[in-house]
């Protein structure tokens, strides 16, 4: 075995256990309010649709649409020629969370919706359906 010899529980400089919590968000599109990015080439629009609407939008705050609108002037500059800016571009986008690689570095993670339970039957809806099946009968 290579490496050093481990240590006692009780000896080991690091006793406390990482920490690797992911932050748990719903599959389900941002409909919130989102900011306008003005004119800006159909790309750039394109790709505004889709990073406005990933479902980790419901944690941004007011300085991270500022970020993501930033982001977008730069993916207009990328768009119409300015290739220098795709560097910095790469690198915004992973800060954004664009990809599940990106995600994943941020802990963030996608997960199904609960299906809402349904909420029981009243007795003035248990009557609606026996007259509907009584009159089909």
């Amino acid at each position: 075995m290579r490496g050093r010899k481990p240590k006692e529980p009780d000896l080991r400089v690091n006793r406390v256990p990482p920490v690797h919590e992911f932050i748990e968000v719903e599959n389900v599109a941002y409909e919130g309010a989102r900011p306008k990015i003005g004119r800006v080439p159909a790309a750039t629009k394109r790709w505004w649709e889709a990073v406005s609407t990933m479902p980790h939008c419901v944690l941004w705050m007011a300085s991270d649409w500022a970020f993501a609108v930033d982001t977008a002037r730069l993916h207009a500059a990328f768009s119409r020629g300015d290739l220098p800016r795709a560097a910095e571009l790469r690198i915004r986008e992973a800060v954004m969370g664009t990809t599940s690689a990106a995600r994943r570095d941020l802990r963030i993670r996608y997960v199904e919706p609960e299906d809402e339970p349904e909420a029981p039957m009243t007795e003035e809806d248990e009557e609606r359906w026996r007259k509907l099946i009584d009159d089909d009968a």
